[in-house]
């Protein structure tokens, strides 16, 4: 065997380990693709057993561009399996400009009504999508374009009458496609970002679009409107009811960076309306705010789910745009949440968007587990609670202090979730590399009401999922820690902090 020379061969032990390093942070149950640049989660949609992801990627680069769909399937939306490419960005016929495969959504045409696919197709697979046409880095029109499959979607054909929809401008994208039953027709809801309003569209066949309303703006115009979501939930305290929920990727509670809000309403097949007393936030100015951390945004429904699945399901991008394009992952950069079964609640506040986290497939072995722990002014650490991944639960009353966990505790790393009154904090500003960009690290809260607060942590590597009182505010943040920490533990500061029902679950 060939020696390598001491110069050569430390260079490889080097750069094995800066990759070691990087892919520490790769999670074990949430999608990420195996090397490259994601964001936008597309076409989720369920067939034959599938669950399919398409997403925003670059074929090309771990940063924004070339943007092509890529693909993905699961059976229990844990474990995914990577296909082939399935949207390539296209050079277009003039020679000078390009489409990309901006976001959009999948339906299946039961049936292939629509007759795009060969004739004899079962149920043909079809790929809404915006058409983004650029050239030397001009943006020069959105419009949406189709695609389809006639083999789950391995291989796809791009529509010869695209564009299905344009309005001749560059700003208008992210078409969320349903069916709508009671006309048998398919919706479209599509953004209008630099108008902050949401168009809505029916159509017969997918191919012919008519306009029958608008909505917008509303709630928060901090930041351009895009990738809307369309669906009816039902309200789980108030028997047989349901109400529509419109999703729309916008600004954050903290200027500067992107988040989501919603809306709860009406939809009568032509326009959807905002309840009188919907949003009904502490802020009416912001609207209703999805998810309370940073690293959550565009996220859409999956269409034509089981039966076994009831309730609608959704799946966001984990990250920000803010400081996406310089976080410390390789050969991968972007990662997508949980899959997450939504539904409403009555509250005295109003209709509140409930949100719990699948976790089917995954194996979870409980580590610790505590009826009660009366902690004042103290610590108390959980031996057995090691590792990144956990799954850790509690009911806590700060008692008019604070109380909470600290994670990866080694000098002055630390993330520390506080449940104080009225509010959760995650604060991340030590709690590992945070000065890969000065956007990155912060402290961030979620409103809960005063009194005993529930709390879910599902962690997986950098992405935490913080789920409060049974999923009615959620705080979704990364954090990368680089040197191996403690167990887990809880505390109590300024009060007698009770926690009750404490377990924590290893997965794997």
């Amino acid at each position: 065997m060939k020696k390598l020379p001491l110069a050569a061969a430390l260079l490889l032990l080097t750069q094995a380990g800066m990759a070691q390093t990087a892919e520490k942070y790769r999670p074990s149950f949430h999608f990420a693709p195996e090397k490259n640049w994601t964001n936008d989660p597309n076409g989720l949609v369920y067939l034959d057993g599938e669950y399919h992801i398409f997403y925003q990627y670059n074929p090309l680069g771990d940063t924004w561009g070339h943007m092509s769909w890529g693909h993905a399937v699961s059976k229990d939306l844990t474990h995914w399996e990577h296909l082939p490419l399935a949207l390539p960005e296209f050079p277009n016929p003039d020679g000078k400009s390009e489409t990309m495969i901006f976001s959009g959504s999948a339906v299946v045409d039961a049936g292939n009504k629509s007759g795009l696919c060969p004739s004899g197709t079962k149920d043909c697979l079809v790929a809404i999508y915006t058409g983004h046409i650029h050239a030397k880095g001009e943006e020069l029109l959105q419009q949406q374009n189709l695609a389809f499959s006639a083999d789950k979607g391995r291989t796809w054909q791009q529509y010869s009458g695209n564009p299905v929809l344009t309005l001749n401008t560059p700003t208008f994208r992210d078409p969320n496609v349903s069916w709508y039953e009671p006309e048998k027709k398919w919706v479209m809801a599509v953004a209008k970002p630099d108008k902050h309003q949401i168009y809505f569209y029916e159509s017969p066949d997918l191919k012919k679009w008519n306009k029958t309303g608008e909505f917008g703006p509303q709630g928060d115009i901090t930041k351009i409107w895009e990738c809307p979501a369309l669906f009816k939930a039902p309200v789980t305290n108030e028997k047989g009811k349901e109400k529509w929920v419109l999703l729309v990727s916008s600004g954050h509670r903290t200027p500067g960076y992107v988040g989501m809000q919603y809306f709860v309403g009406e939809f009568d097949g032509k326009t959807f309306r905002a309840d009188k007393d919907n949003p009904n936030p502490g802020s009416p100015a912001f609207g209703n705010v999805l998810d309370w951390g940073k690293d959550f945004y565009a996220a859409i429904e999956f269409n034509h789910r089981p039966k076994s699945r009831p309730k609608p399901l959704i799946l966001g991008w984990a990250l920000n745009w803010e400081y996406a394009g310089k976080v410390p992952t390789s050969p991968f950069r972007g990662s997508m949440t949980l899959a997450r079964e939504v539904s409403l609640k009555r509250t005295p506040g109003g209709l509140v968007l409930v949100q719990e986290p699948v976790l089917t497939g995954v194996r979870q072995e409980t580590v610790e587990k505590l009826a009660s722990v009366s902690l004042k002014d103290e610590t108390k650490a959980l031996p057995k609670a090691t590792g990144d991944r956990l799954d850790i639960s509690f009911t806590v009353d700060p008692a008019g202090g604070e109380a909470g966990l600290v994670l990866d505790k080694n000098g002055e790393q630390e993330t520390i979730l506080r449940v104080k009154s009225g509010s959760v904090e995650l604060d991340r500003r030590h709690s590992g590399n945070v000065s890969f960009h000065k956007a990155f690290p912060s402290a961030d809260a979620a409103p809960v009401g005063k009194g005993p607060v529930s709390v879910r942590v599902v962690r997986d590597a950098s992405l935490l999922e913080i789920y409060l009182n049974g999923g009615e505010a959620v705080l979704t943040e990364h954090i990368f820690p680089e040197k191996p920490g403690e167990p887990v533990s809880l505390f109590g500061k300024g009060g007698k902090a009770v926690f009750k029902n404490v377990v924590v679950k290893q997965l794997r």
